[in-house]
């Protein structure tokens, strides 16, 4: 498992590398920048850059972490890319249920297949699935969530590139705002922040505050209102995952 900085996470498993842009959340994709430095690097994980590959040798991996973690599924892919066989998704289903200690996080923008594919996979309750929304004209995916047999619902809105004033979060159990970083960063109103923050405190859903992002996110931080907000689902393990990685 590898190491991560992202906040909602204990580490990542990417049995799938590399992915292709659907939307305008993805105009700025940290995964594409980091694996693009390592094409033609022989022997790199990353040689043939964000192309789209299995990885079958990494299905296995969870299986030999013994401490219970939360674990995001293709932190550097998204596993319900048209280009990813139904049948590579179960067997990556399959490892989720053997590894029932480990909560699984995925998360999609291809929401349609997600839905189209739920009925023939099966829907562990360490199973947490997610889709993300960046903007209002994207809203159809979290119907598609809804449509599908995963225990856990979540929503990543981010990066937020726009208010979401019809956000309907009826059956989903978490929400992550976040702001986009790096260069050329695009901005988040913090209007669109609180609205959300204040919706889900009044449909009882968790609130994650990630980021408000920029050029220099660790210095733009992640207080909103002079606090940090770190809900998690009921679901979630007790404590955050120790740094003793096997």
């Amino acid at each position: 498992m590898q190491r991560t900085e992202i906040e909602w996470t204990d580490g990542t498993w990417n049995p799938v590398r590399g992915c292709s842009k659907i939307s305008p959340g993805c105009k700025h994709c940290y995964a594409e920048t980091f694996a693009e430095r390592f094409r033609n690097v022989p022997g790199h994980p990353y040689e043939q850059g964000f192309n789209l590959r299995l990885v079958p040798e990494k299905l296995k991996e969870p299986l030999a972490w013994k401490r219970p973690r939360r674990i995001f599924v293709n932190s550097m892919s998204d596993l319900f890319h048209e280009g990813v066989p139904f049948g590579y998704i179960a067997e990556v289903f399959d490892v989720i249920r053997r590894a029932h200690w480990h909560q699984f996080q995925i998360l999609t923008k291809r929401a349609e297949r997600l839905a189209e594919l739920s009925p023939q996979l099966e829907w562990t309750p360490n199973v947490w699935q997610g889709v993300s929304v960046e903007n209002a004209d994207y809203l159809h995916r979290v119907d598609c969530l809804r449509q599908t047999g995963a225990k856990v619902k979540f929503l990543s809105l981010e990066p937020l590139l726009g208010p979401l004033p019809n956000l309907n979060l009826s059956g989903v159990d978490w929400a992550i705002v976040g702001g986009e970083s790096g260069p050329g960063a695009r901005p988040m109103l913090k209007e669109w922040v609180t609205e959300i923050r204040d919706r889900c405190a009044e449909a009882g859903v968790p609130f994650f505050f990630k980021q408000w992002g920029g050029v220099n996110k660790k210095k733009a931080g992640r207080m909103l209102d002079g606090q940090t907000y770190d809900a998690m689902p009921l679901a979630s393990l007790d404590s955050k995952a120790d740094d003793n990685l096997k």
